[in-house]
């Protein structure tokens, strides 16, 4: 594998967190130093995640603690752009969100309705859910099949969530497969990466026109497919859940800007 780095600097930098900036609990080669430089140089940067488990105020905590220091405008999740999108598009609608709580209390706090009643439910909302049972599926089957009132979103399309050590967790994507498979639906909206609800959400944050950024992540089919649906370039890490076999057999197109090993080598020297 030939590695490339970038030898410009660019008006902003959007860093995926998970498998790029770290990895379980322990920072990522070169984390810490990129974004410091970043701040010190007041470069925009905003940091990305698709996990719906943690809202922003949990973010900048784990970043903190692991010694960086971000404020929470600096963070999108799929918490804040899920309840975003409802806000704009659906903001009458009843929900039943198969989620986690920091989800479930972004969305009351919102003033959303919630439901677990299938005959009132107008949107399920398929996420990363650890606490998913038959029950949950059984209610978003009604709503969606037999009441036909119901349409399905996601929050992210994330098959799996990377661990250290290669490990991993079943993440929203097999919520939704379950979902389409047993209704016959087919997603409508998808508020996490590569989104243009998540893109349309980093254009505001950053006030930067998103082809003079640089998208950083460890997914060819998250970070990398929207940088380049934006028109920006991209830096694939191989520190996440891409491997030099899958970035090898890629065809031209589909091919990141640069690749590197780790999101040290964003910077130029």
């Amino acid at each position: 594998m030939i590695y490339t780095a970038p030898q410009k600097w660019y008006d902003a930098y959007i860093l995926d967190l998970d498998g790029t900036v770290y990895l379980g609990d322990s920072l990522l080669p070169g984390a810490a130093e990129v974004t410091q430089i970043l701040k010190e140089k007041s470069i925009p940067r905003v940091f990305l995640s698709n996990n719906p488990t943690r809202d922003r105020a949990m973010y900048v905590d784990k970043l903190a603690g692991l010694g960086i220091s971000v404020l929470p405008e600096e963070i999108i999740t799929t918490v804040f752009t899920t309840t975003q999108w409802l806000l704009q598009n659906a903001p009458d609608a009843t929900v039943f969100p198969i989620a986690e709580e920091p989800l479930v209390q972004a969305l009351r706090e919102a003033g959303i309705a919630i439901s677990d009643d299938p005959r009132k439910i107008d949107i399920v909302i398929a996420s990363y859910d650890r606490d998913l049972h038959w029950k949950k599926l059984q209610i978003a089957f009604e709503a969606i099949w037999y009441y036909k009132r119901a349409y399905l979103i996601a929050t992210n399309p994330d098959l799996f969530c990377p661990f250290p050590e290669g490990r991993g967790e079943v993440d929203a994507g097999a919520v939704i497969a379950a979902i389409e498979a047993t209704t016959g639906t087919k997603l409508a909206v998808n508020c996490g990466k590569p989104s243009p609800v998540m893109l349309e959400t980093i254009g505001n944050a950053l006030g930067v026109p998103l082809s003079r950024c640089l998208v950083v992540g460890d997914r060819l089919y998250t970070e990398i497919r929207m940088g380049r649906d934006a028109g920006a370039d991209t830096a694939l890490v191989l520190t996440g859940e891409t491997t030099e076999e899958t970035v090898r057999v890629l065809a031209e197109e589909s091919q990141p800007t640069y690749v590197m090993e780790s999101i040290g080598a964003i910077l130029p020297e």
